[in-house]
């Protein structure tokens, strides 16, 4: 690649802070600059990103600082010698749920800035109202409760929009806005995402909403391909149907789409080139899967404070306890996704239990865990007679399953599908070392259950690949034990492309809208020019027989264990 080769620009706009990626056309890095909300914004008051008001439960975010974190990151950029003229493409990912409320004069001051001035500077007055929901944001409970009612059950809405009713999502959202903002929300001309929201500032005119973020809304019909008329009839509110559908605009279907060029006030004030190109921006987990060419079948699992799991399928199975997306590139794939409050901090429990019985090592905080994880046989069955071993583990309230925090150890014959709750045999808290992993794996491998493939004839469906990402993808431990629950015919790899993951999603999808070749896939472009090498390393084995078919039994006896404790809360809350 000559120094005078394409650039692609991709942007992460989350929480606290604005990042932007420079790549080339064979996706290395040439530059990054961020714009940390907290430490670089002047005059919103924020802390960590937003603003809160306790007493209903809202979190929210300035417009405005957002406008000046796209000024400010441009400017780094500037002084680190960036030649604008060169980039050829744009895209972006940001915060999912978030939305934006633009004027009626939005348009109009879109289409005429002016060089000398900044973006905060022009456009306050192209926003009906001042600020965002985050994805924090837990105001909406009201409104939760009817979208999870208006198609008769959460089930229902999940399998219509891909998720059950979220504090977070739009749709509730947008139902409260007309409520508690009337008058805002009659003087509003668009309703954009927050990802939607950067693409109209480069184009100069509101952009589309992208054909994945578009399902972080519980509005989109994702197996009809439009907007739900019944729960736009309800976000709507007071006001009518087809006022919102205006606001919202319509979804293309091409994730990679040309939008238009850059406008005008950038190739002024910045010296892009008039050709540079915006393509949909996208929500950051769709983002994420982007960063790497993630093909069918392959799973990323996220081993943070919390736990994600991310998956492409081309299976569309959703439940209230999941995620389902469309794929943000390509057509027939979705994505599917988990999210679950305990992870490392679980795991950080039991290993501070284990240290205060042997001592800890001061050398390596996770070296006595990673022993009694080693040295403990699957599902602590030391002989095949033994029962199997299992528990859950939340030092705080969980997702999936709904339940509060809490500790409950159970006993499981797989041969007659017996369930005890007792910590009879169990030896604690070395043999909780082993459980808290496979409990953690065995959640998502019940849950991915029929979203996988076959690799081949006589093998079991499972994932091609397990992808390791955050903290605990460091654990060799942690690795082998997840290769033997998922199985991952082709093993287990460690990803690491540090905080970068977004931003790079956005940039590769730039990469891949202005230089695929008709009908070539996201992946298979991406695939082609990614270097594997750089970014992963395989640190465990992935699919073995025997003790891969032990864990399928275990599944059905720990599918049995969330059953038994979710009746136990509820009939302990009166709601059996």
């Amino acid at each position: 690649m000559g120094s005078q080769g394409p650039l692609y620009l991709g942007f992460d706009l989350s929480t606290q802070q604005l990042k932007g990626i420079v790549v080339t056309s064979d996706l290395k890095v040439a530059h990054i600059a961020k714009f940390d909300f907290d430490a670089d914004s002047r005059g919103f008051g924020i802390k960590k990103g937003v603003l809160t008001n306790e007493a209903e439960r809202e979190v929210f975010a300035p417009v405005a600082l957002w406008l000046q974190a796209l000024d400010g990151v441009l400017n780094k950029l500037k002084e680190q010698g960036l030649d604008f003229s060169r980039v050829k493409g744009i895209s972006g990912a940001g915060q999912q749920h978030g939305s934006v409320y633009w004027s009626n004069d939005a348009e109009k001051l879109l289409k005429s800035l002016q060089k000398e001035k900044t973006l905060e500077e022009q456009l306050e007055g192209a926003f009906s109202h001042p600020y965002s929901p985050n994805w924090q944001d837990a105001s909406t409970q009201k409104e939760c409760d009817e979208f999870d009612a208006a198609l008769g059950s959460q089930e229902e809405l999940a399998n219509v929009t891909g998720s059950k009713a979220h504090h977070r999502f739009t749709g509730p959202q947008i139902l409260r806005f007309t409520r508690k903002h009337s008058d805002a929300y009659k003087n509003t001309s668009r309703i954009s995402l927050v990802s939607s929201f950067l693409a109209s500032l480069f184009l100069g005119h509101i952009a589309p909403f992208d054909i994945s973020d578009v399902c972080g809304m519980n509005l989109w019909n994702i197996k009809n391909g439009a907007y739900d008329d019944r729960l736009l009839k309800l976000a709507s509110g007071q006001f009518s149907v087809e006022d919102l559908k205006k606001k919202l605009g319509e979804v293309p279907e091409d994730g990679g789409l040309d939008l238009g060029k850059i406008d005008r006030y950038f190739v002024e004030r910045y010296s892009f080139s008039p050709d540079c190109t915006i393509i949909p921006a996208t929500g950051d987990n769709p983002a994420t899967i982007l960063a790497l060419p993630l093909r069918s079948s392959d799973a990323m699992v996220s081993l943070g404070t919390s736990t994600t799991f991310l998956m492409s399928t081309p299976h569309y199975k959703p439940d209230p306890a999941t995620h389902f997306f469309n794929h943000p590139t390509t057509p027939g794939l979705y994505m599917f996704m988990l999210c679950y409050k305990n992870g490392g901090l679980a795991r950080e429990h039991v290993r501070d239990a284990i240290d205060a019985k042997v001592g800890k090592d001061s050398s390596n905080p996770w070296a006595n865990f990673d022993k009694a994880v080693l040295q403990t046989p699957a599902l602590c069955q030391k002989t095949a007679s033994d029962k199997m071993k299992m528990g859950l583990f939340f030092p705080r309230p969980e997702i999936v399953p709904n339940l509060p925090a809490g500790q409950w150890h159970f006993n499981y014959d797989a041969k007659d599908q017996s369930l005890q709750e007792t910590t009879e045999g169990w030896d604690k808290p070395l043999d909780e070392a082993r459980a808290i992993v496979e409990s953690q794996l065995l959640s998502l491998r019940l849950r991915s259950k029929g979203l996988t493939q076959s690799p081949g004839e006589g093998i079991p469906a499972q994932p091609r690949r397990v992808y390791l990402v955050g903290g605990g993808s460091k654990n060799k431990a942690i690795a082998k034990v997840a290769g033997e629950v998922l199985g991952g015919i082709e093993g287990v790899y460690k990803l690491d492309v540090g905080d970068n993951a977004c931003a790079l999603g956005a940039a590769y999808k730039a990469v891949w809208g202005l230089e695929r070749k008709p009908g070539q896939t996201f992946e298979d472009l991406v695939g082609q020019r990614w270097r594997e090498e750089e970014f992963i390393e395989k640190i465990a084995d992935g699919y073995q027989k025997e003790v891969f078919e032990k864990y399928g039994q275990a599944v059905e006896g720990f599918e049995k264990v969330e059953k038994q404790v979710l009746a136990e809360e509820a009939a302990k809350h009166g709601k059996a």
